[in-house]
């Protein structure tokens, strides 16, 4: 009794598959990394950023301990004390808001936290204070009242 055609043909593809596997693996064993010296997998930094196999030539000379800086970049000391307008003043409830001077952003403010009354388009000095919601305004004295 002989195979029909398309057991021939599967057995066909399964060897060939076979035979690619094999091949594959002798590939895999002729270029394979283990083995090689530590010099060998170094790369080297140049002075101009590209990686390259070889050492760098020359002496890139000492940095001083102090010239190091981690972290991030110090501002400098600014006035904590800003200014704005009284946009919104709700007295019932209690709350407002400024508009900054210097970050033209709306910062809310509580009753609690008035030196002296104020209202709508009163010029304003105040701390800013991080909040669950983002910045308030606390030790809001007004500069000016509206005309």
């Amino acid at each position: 009794m002989s195979e029909s055609f398309s057991k021939k043909e599967l057995r066909n593809k399964k060897a060939k598959a076979k035979q690619d596997k094999a091949q594959r693996k002798e590939e895999r064993k002729a270029n394979n990394n283990k083995g090689k010296s530590l010099e060998d997998m170094l790369a080297y930094v140049d002075e101009n950023g590209n990686l390259s196999p070889v050492p760098p030539s020359g002496n890139a000379g000492e940095i001083a301990l102090s010239d190091i800086n981690i972290g991030a970049t110090p501002r400098p000391e600014e006035d904590p004390t800003r200014t704005g307008v009284v946009s919104f003043f709700n007295l019932s409830k209690g709350f407002g808001f400024i508009n900054d001077d210097s970050s033209k952003e709306s910062v809310f403010f509580h009753m609690n936290q008035l030196a002296h009354p104020v209202k709508e388009k009163d010029r304003v000095s105040f701390l800013r204070e991080k909040g669950p919601r983002g910045f308030n305004a606390i030790n809001v004295t007004k500069i000016t009242s509206a005309k």
